[in-house]
């Protein structure tokens, strides 16, 4: 969206609220007492307009009707961009994106805010302090009981509250009611719990209703004899191969009994000592013992197999595990709203609310739609590559957990961070430090960044450079510099890359060497300083520009050496 555009943009028919908002703008209520006053603020304007189905909340315009709209200019969250899609994320679990646009057109108070509001989760209503609210002219209203009702009664019908016809009492595992009980008990702090009858238990947690059962019950405390009859794809296969090609498993297992009872015997298969050894770390004295394969890692992502599948497909949760990695596979694909980019942020639904509703109540699971966090924290806490849901499509959810621990210092310098912190670093934070690690520089959570590097957890050589490296106690566990001058140790490895496979290399080779590590802007700032120290040279081939090493590097010797050496004079 260009100034151009959003001059011409009507506020009913484009769904844009504009404001002046030239200096400030209220973000969360504030101070005022009067709930219509607190609602028109930033938080209550995104929760408005996500309920729409989402729109533009635009500062810097001049609020009046007539077109072309007048820029005024704003100040509001100049260098804060970033702070404010995490905040709004923190409060509302909407990942908003905000964009600072200049009108050309004047020199000064040219400044438009624009914030991209998505819209909110089929048949999930948004609310700002718990009312839900829609736009009404200059005023933001809570929704009517109609609108409500239309919205709610979006959302698929949860197939685990249906009543599964024929399904007794006895059809239900006593072992597994009594683990529920006692879970139930643990998690509300109330040991009476325990004491309470079966019958009444199944009631008051939503599984049964006028002595009628539902699928969640059977899904959750079925015999497997009840499963066999009323749900025969409820069950979890684990196949183990001992390499990618086979196609022939060298050993299978089928699980179909209640949730509450298999989940244990499902991480005993998985756990025996020849297909989950013990990796070894070793830093100075001190040496750290990391499974394979984690249990609660693979706790969570089972849980979300179950709770997320879709249960009038024949196919059942399979499990492929093999010596370096594992699959998880369930049939249904994402949940509406759900991508892989955007899995860690977006507030999620399960399609089978029943079941998790009873598995959060029993403290299997924290809260609905944390497991994907948990388990993206723990893969960085132990140094190993982020689950990858990149086979999935729209018929199935394909989880890849990797066994391998990519870098030791890593997991090294996390550990050693965490152990000394009360104050945990969180996964976002987590993700920054590992996206550092791997050289990135592009797509950082600013609210992260501004953290860690207050923090000394990452640096770079200038405010203006934004380009990071690790910590100190990283290069300390790695025993090697970050920097070599000026430059980056990553930034020299990737370009005598370059020319180890050619001798003529091009910008737009560097870039796409450089992937989503650098920009473009950034890439090419890099060759220009190298062409200034003399490291390269630059050839105009017509209307290219093509790079080879400078006379003062022999390519056959090792380039990165060479660059050190003449950098270092």
């Amino acid at each position: 969206m260009t100034v151009q555009e959003i001059k011409r943009l009507r506020e009913t028919e484009d769904k844009v609220e504009f404001k002046e908002a030239k200096r400030n703008f209220n973000f969360d209520g504030g101070s005022h007492s009067d709930p219509a006053e607190r609602r028109r603020c930033v938080l209550g304007y995104v929760v408005a307009l996500a309920n729409e189905g989402g729109g533009y909340l635009i500062f810097g315009i001049k609020e009046k009707k007539e077109l072309p709209h007048e820029i005024v200019g704003t100040t509001f969250g100049e260098g804060k961009t970033g702070a404010l899609e995490d905040e709004i994320y923190k409060r509302l679990s909407v990942r908003v994106k905000i964009e600072e646009l200049f009108d050309s057109e004047k020199t000064e108070n040219n400044r438009v805010l624009v914030f991209k509001i998505p819209s909110r989760n089929l048949g999930d209503p948004l609310t700002f302090e718990g009312v839900p609210l829609m736009r009404i002219g200059d005023s933001l209203r809570a929704m009517s009981n109609a609108e409500l009702f239309n919205t709610l009664s979006e959302r698929a019908p949860d197939f685990s509250a249906t009543i599964c016809e024929g399904l007794t009492f006895d059809d239900l595992d006593t072992e597994a009611i009594s683990l529920m009980k006692a879970g139930y008990a643990r998690k509300q702090k109330n040991p009476a719990f325990e004491t309470l009858s079966d019958t009444q238990i199944l009631s008051d947690l939503g599984l049964s209703e006028n002595g009628k059962y539902n699928y969640a019950s059977l899904i959750l405390l079925g015999t497997r004899k009840a499963l066999r009859k009323y749900l025969p794809n409820a069950e979890v296969i684990i196949e183990y191969r001992l390499n990618h090609s086979m196609i022939p498993y060298t050993a299978r297992k089928e699980f179909q009994e209640s949730l509450f009872t298999v989940l244990d015997k499902i991480w005993d298969y998985v756990n025996q000592p020849a297909s989950n050894p013990l990796l070894h770390v070793q830093h100075k004295f001190k040496i750290y013992d990391i499974p394979a394969f984690n249990r609660e890692v693979i706790r969570e992502a089972v849980l979300n197999a179950i709770g997320h599948r879709i249960w009038n497909d024949l196919g059942s949760v399979v499990i492929k595990q093999y010596p370096d990695s594992m699959n998880i596979i369930n049939s249904g694909g994402f949940p509406s709203g759900v991508t892989k980019d955007n899995i860690l942020t977006v507030r999620s639904q399960p399609r089978n609310k029943r079941v998790m509703e009873v598995l959060e109540k029993t403290g299997e699971v924290e809260r609905s739609g944390q497991g994907v966090d948990k388990m993206y924290y723990i893969c960085l806490m132990e140094g190993k590559p982020l689950p990858d849901y990149s086979q999935t499509d729209d018929y199935q959810v394909d989880l890849c957990l990797r066994a391998k621990i990519v870098d030791e210092a890593f997991y090294i310098f996390v550990n050693e961070i965490q152990d000394h912190r009360a104050d945990k670093l969180n996964v976002f934070d987590l993700l920054t430090l590992d996206k550092v690690r791997q050289g990135i520089s592009t797509d950082l959570s600013e609210l992260s960044v501004e953290k860690l590097q207050r923090e000394r957890l990452i640096k770079s050589q200038s405010a203006a450079d934004k380009k990071y490296v690790l910590g100190d106690l990283y290069y300390e566990i790695v025993q090697q510099p970050a920097y070599i001058k000026e430059y980056r140790l990553r930034d020299l490895q990737i370009v005598a890359g370059c020319f180890e496979k050619a001798e003529k290399v091009s910008m737009k080779d560097f870039v796409d060497a450089f992937n989503s590590q650098l920009t473009r802007e950034q890439t090419k700032r890099l060759i220009y300083r190298m062409e200034h120290d003399e490291l390269v040279i630059a050839d105009k081939l017509g209307r290219w520009t093509i790079y080879q090493l400078s006379k003062k590097i022999d390519n056959s010797r090792n380039i990165l050496t060479q660059f050190q050496l003449h950098i270092e004079g």
